[in-house]
């Protein structure tokens, strides 16, 4: 059977890793909905909240888009 759940039962693994570059930068998750907003992806605060607590999926579409407001590559975002 296919497990899409991370060990600890969250639903993506990157999600940690924006909540940390977000505060590395300084910015809320406000401020990164409105970066991604401008970038293209019509996302808002609570979409962040959920992806960064892991409770919700990010798509690989939407993670281009993360990329770019955080200005870091793919691998950044998977690093465990």
């Amino acid at each position: 059977m296919f497990i899409n759940k991370t060990a600890d039962g969250r639903n993506n693994i990157c999600g940690v890793n924006i909540a940390r570059l977000r505060k590395e930068i300084h910015i809320s998750q406000r401020a990164l909905a409105d970066r991604l907003q401008l970038e293209g992806l019509d996302i808002d605060k609570n979409a962040i909240q959920r992806i960064e607590s892991g409770q919700r999926f990010l798509t690989d579409i939407e993670l281009q888009y993360f990329c770019k407001a955080l200005h870091v590559s793919f691998d950044t975002l998977f690093q465990l």
